[in-house]
């Protein structure tokens, strides 16, 4: 009797083994995306774990086409995150959430072949992903699912609890947004920087004109400095290239401490003191001229940013 029961141990030992290696498999996916769906790798993290869990009590089985389960279950788990967020948002005295600015992603500048760098880059621009905050929680699921992950609607209409006709008009809605609302963007890297480093030079030359200059006329800054700062240093949306250059203006004592990096796959700075970031800034161009700045300045959350990617 104890030998069966421990062959029987041992069995279901290898079988956990087993749908781990299985799982692992598909982590990278479904990391990809919960940050597409929540724009938090701390959150996308927790939603990979929670889709893990759920496969153990499943035990995985029944279980035909694995991948297709585990990215659908992660995009349950994310709805019921985004609208839980969405009733945060609704209650008085609710801050921050028009300023959001999602984690960003840091790594280096490619030093030699930029197109052989995209290859090995799974990244998706922080403009866009601002543009997904403005979306409805089932529209921003059907529209992650299926246009950037190729998830049938079929699969997708019992998350959201819609036929998938339905589900099809609600990627079709969120699609229209998101098209309408994303700025036009300079694919080259080479361009972006020159743009970038013109702002620096700038900011540290304390060039108030030359600031202007780089700017576009209608750019848009949104700086998220987290729920506790106040005065010129608290979240805000701001417009204009004089406005914007005032307020680049105030911060130009941290242009010394800047380093131009790719954030999300866009150039983009990181501020650094002491070996910790205190400002990291994604930015957007178009026809030489910079049209965005998302900021982020919350240093609760820079102090969970991964810095592994970039050289020292």
């Amino acid at each position: 009797m104890r030998d069966a029961q421990d062959g029987h141990d041992k069995h279901d030992a290898r079988g956990q083994e087993r749908l781990a290696e299985r799982f692992e498999e598909h982590r990278g996916q479904l990391a990809a995306v919960a940050y597409r769906m929540l724009g938090s790798l701390a959150e996308a993290e927790d939603a990979v774990q929670e889709a893990w869990l759920r496969l153990g009590r499943s035990g995985g089985d029944g279980i035909d086409n694995l991948g297709a389960w585990l990215t659908t279950v992660t995009g349950r788990i994310c709805l019921d995150l985004l609208r839980s967020r969405t009733a945060r948002r609704e209650e008085p005295m609710t801050e921050g959430f028009d300023t959001f600015v999602p984690d960003p992603v840091l790594r280096s500048l490619p030093r030699a072949d930029p197109e052989q760098e995209a290859l090995h880059t799974d990244s998706v621009g922080i403009a866009l992903l601002v543009v997904l905050e403005t979306l409805e929680p089932a529209e921003r699921l059907a529209f992650v699912l299926h246009d950037m992950f190729a998830v049938p609607f079929d699969d997708i209409a019992p998350v959201v609890e819609r036929t998938p006709a339905a589900t099809r008009q609600l990627a079709s809605r969120a699609r229209r947004r998101v098209r309408d609302a994303s700025p036009a963007v300079e694919p080259d890297l080479a361009r972006q920087r020159r743009a970038v480093e013109a702002f620096l030079a700038a900011s540290r030359a304390g060039d108030f004109e030359a600031l202007v200059s780089v700017l576009h006329p209608d750019v848009v800054l949104r700086a998220d400095a987290g729920a506790l700062a106040r005065g010129v240093a608290a979240s805000k949306v701001v417009r204009g290239a004089r406005t914007v250059a005032t307020g680049a203006f105030h911060f130009r004592h941290l242009a010394p401490l800047a380093r131009v990096v790719l954030v999300n796959g866009a150039v983009g700075t990181v501020a650094v003191s002491e070996g910790r970031p205190v400002s990291v800034t994604c930015v957007t161009v178009a026809d030489g001229l910079i049209t965005g700045l998302y900021i982020l300045s919350d240093p609760e959350r820079l102090a969970r940013l991964d810095l592994s990617g970039l050289e020292t």
